[in-house]
């Protein structure tokens, strides 16, 4: 793979569009940012849960503020690269854009995500594996069934970029080609999928071929079938890794899990007492100076994205040529230098143990499978026997842009797929109550 091939302009959906022929205010990643962060998807992601519960008094991180964070880290770690390219590309001006496609494709990367957090993956997969969507497995081919099986918010998210959904444009977003491959962590589809995670669903599957012809990403040789990664990816996984796996011991620390003490030790466990001297000498001096203890926290955080941005772009540096060649298999974090390794192992043993494992955490997952379930499996039900007054009250609830025309049990059943994942937390709950009887419009 070649960085003259990898950063291409072209949109999806709007391939014969030749963009010398405008005024360009912006360059063409610069709208795709602008693009996203006006579009509904990314709205309603400010009522989607990261982690903890929306709450009422402390605010803590939902999935719109931590996108932004990480866009904000991506861009950092973009414009490093593109410093260091710079002059190795001197022709190309796309080598520039390099923090604007990280930061644009880290705005996209959750918009697949279903309500209530992860949990919210596991939900649908739940219903079509143990619940009563189960009953449609045989009119499905293999790859379709475990594009339900195993739901994932990578591949959805993929999904809501560039599907052309009813009544919408050709290509979704009409996003450029590279930011839509530097979203695509596993470049690969549901069947070959060993876990849950994997890239693109059957529907979007000639999208990715297509995008991945053009930018010249072969076919890896870690996994017959698969593709390598565009290089990109692995700055958007990183900028994501470094973001909530620190954003979350600050929420912690505000929700009164863990303790000022116990995230402080935390935090400066990512420095060396010997090579980093002078940088503690400072943090010290910093802490005595500002003695509110959420802004001593935040300080503390900041310095540990800082040196863990540099720390991947070094990585990155040194192993750039396994990169370019699809043979590097692990992540930029997975190869940190040992003491923030060491950090980062005690961080994560933390986080499942009390952080994740809080109560708030849990109830909020179970919910998520009550809620969820009960949609799928109501919505599911009126779209495959839409005969009957009832279900066809609940297809009248069913927004325009998510109906399909013709016999597939696999569009049908992936329009309320479509539906579901796309709602917010609050409106879930709501909509949940609604179908249920729980509450009525106007009745309290």
């Amino acid at each position: 793979m070649n960085w003259d091939q990898l950063l291409s302009a072209k949109r999806l959906g709007m391939e014969e569009w030749i963009s010398a022929n405008r005024f360009e205010d912006r360059s063409q990643f610069q709208r795709d940012y602008d693009r996203i962060i006006f579009s509904s998807p990314f709205r309603r992601m400010q009522n989607k849960t990261q982690v903890f519960p929306l709450p009422d008094h402390i605010f803590v991180h939902n999935r719109l503020t931590h996108t932004l964070e990480v866009a904000s880290v991506g861009r950092s770690l973009g414009n490093i690269l593109a410093e260091k390219l710079a002059a190795e590309f001197p022709e190309n001006p796309l080598i520039s854009e390099i923090g604007t496609i990280v930061s644009t494709a880290c705005l996209a990367h959750d918009l697949g995500n279903p309500p209530f957090g992860h949990s919210g993956e596991a939900a649908i997969s739940d219903f079509f594996l143990k619940g009563s969507g189960g009953e449609y497995k045989d009119k499905m081919s293999p790859g379709e069934w475990k594009d339900f099986t195993h739901f994932d918010g990578n591949a959805n998210a993929f999904r809501v970029l560039t599907n052309q959904f009813h009544g919408k444009r050709p290509g979704g977003f009409a996003l450029t080609y590279s930011v839509l491959a530097s979203i695509v962590k596993y470049p690969f589809e549901s069947v070959l999928a060993k876990k849950q995670k994997f890239g693109f669903f059957q529907s979007e599957k000639e999208n990715y071929l297509k995008i991945a012809g053009e930018l010249g990403i072969e076919s890896s040789q870690l996994l017959p079938g698969s593709f390598c990664r565009h290089p990109l990816v692995y700055l958007v996984e990183a900028a994501d890794d470094i973001c909530y796996q620190i954003m979350d011991l600050e929420d912690a620390y505000k929700l009164g899990i863990l303790s000022y003490e116990k995230v402080k030790e935390l935090f400066m466990a990512f420095y060396d007492p010997e090579t980093d001297k002078k940088q503690l000498a400072s943090i010290e001096k910093t802490l005595n100076r500002v003695t509110d203890s959420n802004e001593q926290i935040g300080y503390l955080r900041a310095g540990v994205i800082g040196k863990l941005i540099h720390s991947a772009t070094d990585i990155f540096m040194n192993y750039r040529s396994e990169i370019e060649a699809g043979t590097f298999a692990k992540s930029l974090m997975d190869n940190l230098p040992e003491q923030q390794a060491s950090a980062m192992k005690t961080v994560k043993e933390i986080s499942y143990k009390q952080v994740y494992a809080h109560r708030s955490v849990v109830e909020i997952e179970i919910a998520g499978y009550k809620i969820i379930g009960t949609l799928l499996g109501e919505f599911v039900n009126a779209v495959m026997d839409p005969s009957g007054k009832y279900n066809g009250k609940l297809l009248s609830l069913l927004p325009g842009q998510y109906k399909t025309e013709g016999d597939s049990v696999y569009a049908k059943i992936q329009s309320v797929v479509d539906f579901v994942s796309g709602m917010t937390d609050v409106f879930a709950l709501d909509l949940y109550r609604k179908i249920t009887g729980i509450s009525l419009p106007g009745i309290r």
